[in-house]
């Protein structure tokens, strides 16, 4: 029990002292802008110390990733958003694994060592990623205040005052007609390629 007061301590007095409401969401948008102008090379690049091999500008892309986290946490709204995007986007990944490991339960070593890899799985692959887009999407919503609430709550009584049956059929029919057309010319394809092999 003493421990557990200690451990409970310990949490509460980092939250009090700013750990999680200004030093971890600086770190989040530091690292995340630090890595994105590296890739990008917004800044352009200079010669390593061999001369030959271009590199990014390293104490630009610091800088300027630097400033961007202290902007960010100068604004409470932002790190109020931040915290709960990245607290909901843990447990979708959470999720993610579990899914992982209930389908792991259920296929052998040898099968699982193919699971979601080749063309035979590309459909399933892309269904998994449009899902993980859709819940992303979804917590980034969820996660923005506005004056009526958040934004997923915003959009959701939008469309609930714009839309109707007839849309929502309409919709859903032409998602079918689509579908049907992707998977039909999609067999053609592999077919004719097949034959030309």
């Amino acid at each position: 029990m003493v421990e557990g007061n200690f451990l409970v301590g310990s949490i509460q007095f980092l939250d009090k002292i700013g750990v999680y409401d200004v030093v971890l969401p600086f770190l989040l948008v530091f690292v995340i802008m630090y890595a994105i102008l590296e890739k990008t090379k917004v800044f352009g690049t200079e010669k390593a110390e061999d001369g030959k091999t271009d590199v990014p500008r390293k104490n630009l892309n610091s800088m300027a990733a630097f400033v961007i986290g202290f902007l960010v946490i100068a604004s409470s709204s932002l790190v109020a958003s931040i915290s709960a995007f990245v607290s909901q986007l843990v447990l979708l990944i959470v999720l993610s694994v579990a899914f992982l490991i209930l389908v792991g339960s259920f296929t052998n070593e040898k099968n699982m060592d193919g699971f979601l890899s080749g063309k035979e799985n590309k459909t399933m692959r892309t269904v998994l990623m449009v899902i993980m887009f859709i819940g992303i999407l979804v917590i980034f919503l969820n996660s923005m205040q506005a004056q009526n609430g958040t934004w997923l709550e915003v959009v959701f009584q939008y469309l609930s005052n714009h839309t109707n049956s007839s849309v929502v059929g309409s919709i859903l029919l032409l998602a079918i007609m689509g579908g049907v057309i992707y998977f039909m010319t999609k067999g053609d394809g592999d077919s004719n390629s097949g034959g030309e092999d």
